[in-house]
């Protein structure tokens, strides 16, 4: 199994959570609820709790160490507190070696730059690292803000897919999006 990453950047440092900061991830799903609502899943009450947050911790170290995903929580490095998450699932290998990104930030910390400085630092890991060849990425049509990261971060619209995900109750029509490797031997 390969070591638990912790990523510094200017501003942020990125890790996985352990069971014992169910609390933490609780707390930024509680106070982000209404946020983030608009470009998530329908969530049961279960979902904020300390023990569903600690059994989601508990998924990603195993999907971290099956090779499946990495959960990065990101944090303030003054406070401690989380403050976005930045996520890399479905990883693939053989003739793909590729995965699905999905990130979120809390409202408070919207427009700052801080999610393109923890994105790309995961980005990073993942292709040096992780040695991924491919990141897709997709959002909501109507989410802005996600399209101008995604192209700042590089990332190249690929396509449209109707009806893709259910969010918010509702199954919605997403932008795909993929960015590829500059490393040519990846």
């Amino acid at each position: 199994m390969m070591d638990i990453p912790e990523i510094r950047t200017a501003r942020c440092v990125l890790t996985l959570l352990q069971p014992r900061d169910a609390a933490l991830l609780a707390a930024y799903h509680e106070e982000n609820r209404c946020h983030l609502a608009p470009w998530e899943p329908l969530r049961e009450i279960r979902f904020f709790t300390p023990e569903a947050c600690a059994e989601r911790i508990r998924a990603a170290h195993q999907a971290f160490a099956d090779g499946n995903g990495v959960s990065f929580a990101v944090l303030d490095p003054a406070s401690g507190r989380m403050i976005a998450s930045c996520n890399f699932n479905n990883i693939i290998r053989g003739a793909f070696h590729a995965c699905h990104m999905g990130y979120s930030i809390a409202g408070a910390h919207e427009g700052r730059g801080l999610m393109f400085e923890a994105a790309q630092a995961g980005i990073d890991y993942m292709f040096s690292a992780m040695k991924l060849h491919r990141i897709m990425a997709n959002h909501l049509p109507s989410n802005q803000r996600s399209a101008r990261l995604l192209q700042k971060l590089g990332f190249e619209r690929e396509g449209y897919a109707r009806a893709y995900l259910k969010i918010a109750g509702k199954w919605q029509d997403h932008v795909l999006n993929a960015l590829v490797n500059p490393a040519a031997d990846v």
